[in-house]
């Protein structure tokens, strides 16, 4: 038996708060910087995640009281951040949408949050950025927020194997692909292996419940340019933003990296990877009909210039 003194949970959790709470600004009279409260600023956000709610809901996941909420709201309404219309399912009811105005508003604290949360983290290598997200993760699961989505982590031994076995199987699965296209991806994964470069080059395993349900791979493809290689995400994890956090990822480490560009060759029946590649500012510079796979395929080259984009917190950590 050890005659160490316990650890006092309460104190531990009491300390923690007093330390985020200080570090993120939340003490400040006005949500970060913004002319809201933290509560118009955790309302306007609810509704430009969920586009539509109506008041009695959101009072009730928030934990609000109704009449509080509901002055919230006309506050919000009076300075032309929400609308409310009738909700066509319940006449008693009305839903909540935000304006153009609170759409501006909440783009203004979504990017000062994601700054300061990047300003956070930024001093963190990758190891111990993975170390901070499996905690967080394991601190909501314990306090009863559910497990995590997923967490993003550097490979271990036998991942890119399966990284490989994994391309080979879903392809052929849902596109028909043949096994040439396996080797290919076998070739890519033996070369990032041989060659691999850990100042200028990563890899992303995605990580859910345990299970590998993705990963991505970032190599060097000239001097000032880098390319995404080798995103995958299992079916049965689609939909928990993976994919964008992965790419996410690519892209803070070439830019931390010095890269000016990220390139990437993908194909044009992949119709949710290049959503997703549009969506985080990759643009299409060239495609090219061929034979591949055994099928007639048109490749596609898209390029994303680094000077373009402004810096976005959280993304190698997002999970």
């Amino acid at each position: 038996m050890s005659d160490a003194p316990k650890a006092d949970p309460v104190a531990a959790i009491r300390r923690f708060s007093r330390f985020y709470t200080r570090r993120i600004g939340l003490l400040h009279e006005r949500y970060l910087g913004a002319a809201l409260t933290l509560p118009e600023g955790r309302l306007v956000w609810e509704l430009a995640d969920r586009g539509t709610a109506a008041p009695g809901r959101l009072a009730a996941e928030l934990g609000l009281d109704a009449g509080y909420l509901s002055r919230l709201v006309k506050g919000l309404e009076e300075r032309g951040l929400i609308a409310r219309r009738p909700d066509p399912g319940d006449a008693r009811s009305s839903l909540l949408t935000l304006t153009a105005a609170g759409q501006d508003a909440f783009a203004t604290i979504d990017g000062q949050s994601r700054a300061e949360v990047a300003g956070l983290v930024a001093g963190l290598p990758a190891v111990e950025q993975d170390r901070l997200v499996a905690a967080l993760g394991t601190a909501e699961q314990l306090l009863g927020g559910g497990a995590p989505a997923f967490v993003l982590r550097p490979p271990r031994p036998g991942d890119i194997g399966h990284v490989v076995s994994r391309h080979g199987a879903l392809y052929a699965a849902e596109y028909g692909w043949d096994g040439s296209f396996e080797g290919l991806v076998a070739e890519i994964a033996a070369g990032f292996i041989r060659d691999f470069d850990p100042a200028r080059e990563a890899c992303w395993i995605a990580e859910r419940g345990g299970a590998v349900v993705g990963s991505a791979f970032l190599v060097k493809h000239g001097e000032d340019t880098a390319k995404i290689r080798l995103v995958y995400v299992e079916p049965s994890a689609r939909g928990l933003g993976i994919g964008a956090a992965m790419v996410a990822a690519c892209i803070a480490f070439a830019r931390a990296r010095g890269y000016r560009r990220v390139t990437l060759w993908t194909h044009s029946i992949l119709v949710a990877a290049r959503r997703l590649y549009e969506r985080a500012g990759f643009r299409l510079v060239a495609a090219e009909p061929h034979r591949s796979f055994g099928h007639d395929l048109v490749a596609e080259t898209w390029e994303l210039v680094l000077e373009d984009v402004p810096v976005m917190a959280g993304q190698p950590i997002t999970g």
